[in-house]
């Protein structure tokens, strides 16, 4: 019951008996019982309300987390320290079912650094979906055989995928395993097929100051990060569409130089200086949940802002997305044990191994590297018919040597977006609402249940 139903509720009892007293003359009497029930009823609200209202103000997201110190004092402690940053934005709809969007910011600074990690492989998925789209070659899909040839130091060939079905590797599978459990190699592929000056020019041309110049887990130059791999798309002994390597001549400038720390390990040795993230990739907390919105609410961002892939492309993402790795077959992550529900879904369940409740969806993008953990998020409730975006990074290298491979990922980072995706959730189920959600374009049929 809800607190403005109990007092309701309460106040009508206490007039109801007050009312009854006065027309047996008991005036004196009606009055002390009303004052006891008054006094009774504001004894169990009080109790009920156990948590005071929160004004919804720049300091909301701060007073709700103050609310539970058990949860956050060290957070709230050490926001600077641990680089803390957090977006979390109502969605209200009108009687149309249109969305508008109200946000709240704890700590956001956009032009200070952190590692986006596995973040990055949104955009690059959806770039690589849009340059399909815009190749408009018969016969070439996202099904379509992909082949990528090494041609230049440090690249890999790529002629097979024996986690597919076929057997064969294709931009639907590279994009699917990244959606559903990030996977490193899947994302290089797709880098390759954009080029490195293409998906900067492609993201700064819809409003994305971004910066991605390198590949994930494979210790390239600046030299080598800026050429591709050969690539062919092929059908039988056909060739569809084949690229030749792609080389960006102009350097892309790192957004700043960034070091951090003060330490790192290099070729297994302690050097003590500051760890140099000046030439890897910068995506802001702010263009995260942007970007994010352009793919759940196209309609609600500029035309330029928007990634051009068919309606049946973006069903797509947002399956996967959301797809559980238990609810994958191809590859076979239902029947491996290192995968469970909540594997790449931080917010509300950090590492917890219990399964997620099937009236929650999550479609998210989590990264976590060098002790960075982040997750941007679009979390649905259809049982309580809510929805909202969370984003939030925290750096959790408190020895503050980077490349060491001691992170406190497990005892601060987990925790923390476990628990303030539960004090959002928790919020919102009992956020009021003029008009009911339909969150219908938000289910989808996922390849095991």
């Amino acid at each position: 019951m809800s607190i403005v139903v109990f007092i309701a509720v309460g106040f009508k009892q206490i007039y109801s008996k007050f009312k009854e007293a006065i027309i047996r003359k008991r005036y004196f009497s009606a009055l002390v019982d009303s004052m006891k029930n008054a006094f009774f009823i504001t004894l169990i609200l009080a109790c009920a309300a156990c948590k005071p209202s929160i004004k919804e103000d720049e300091n909301f997201l701060e007073n709700l987390m103050r609310q539970q110190p058990e949860d956050f004092d060290s957070v709230l402690l050490n926001k600077d320290k641990w680089e803390v940053q957090i977006i979390y934005t109502q969605i209200d709809r009108d009687e149309n079912n249109t969305p508008s969007f109200k946000s709240f910011y704890f700590n956001v600074d956009s032009t200070r650094y952190f590692y986006p990690a596995s973040t990055v492989k949104l955009p690059v998925a959806l770039l690589a979906l849009e340059k399909l789209n815009h190749l408009q070659i018969s016969g070439f899909d996202k099904f379509t055989t992909m082949l990528s040839d090494s041609v230049y130091a440090g690249q890999s060939s790529a002629h097979k995928d024996s986690t597919s079905e076929s057997g064969l590797p294709s931009i639907e599978h590279y994009v699917k395993k990244i959606l559903v459990v990030s996977d490193n190699d899947a994302y290089n592929r797709l880098y390759e097929f954009l080029g490195q000056r293409a998906v900067n020019d492609k993201l700064q041309q819809k409003g994305y100051y971004v910066k991605i110049l390198h590949r994930l887990e494979r210790p390239l130059s600046p030299d080598q990060n800026r050429h591709t791999e050969a690539i062919q798309f092929v059908k039988g002994d056909s060739i569809i569409y084949q690229q030749p390597m792609l080389v960006n001549t102009d350097s892309i400038f790192p957004y700043s130089i960034s070091f951090k720390g003060k330490a790192h390990f290099k070729n297994d040795s302690l050097i003590q200086k500051p760890f140099d993230f000046s030439y890897k990739n910068f995506y802001p907390l702010t263009t995260q949940q942007k970007v994010l919105r352009a793919l759940l609410f196209p309609e609600s961002v500029a035309s330029n802002n928007r990634f051009d892939i068919s309606a049946e492309e973006r069903h797509f993402v947002l399956k996967y997305m959301s797809q559980l790795p238990t609810e994958t077959s191809y590859p076979a992550y239902k029947s491996d044990t290192a995968y469970f529900d909540a594997y790449c879904k931080f917010f509300m369940f950090g590492e917890s191994r219990e399964k997620i409740p099937a009236s929650i969806r999550i479609f998210n993008k989590v990264g976590d590297a060098y002790g960075y953990m982040l997750d941007n998020a679009y979390i649905i409730d259809t049982e309580h018919d809510i929805e909202f975006m969370l984003t939030a990074v925290i750096n959790t290298n408190v020895d503050e040597i980077y490349n060491d491979g001691i992170y406190e990922y497990s005892t601060i980072g987990y925790p923390f977006m476990r628990n303030i995706g539960r004090a959002i959730y928790d919020y919102e189920v009992s956020r009021p609402r003029k008009n009911k959600a339909d969150l219908s374009a938000f289910k989808f049929i996922y390849d095991k249940p």
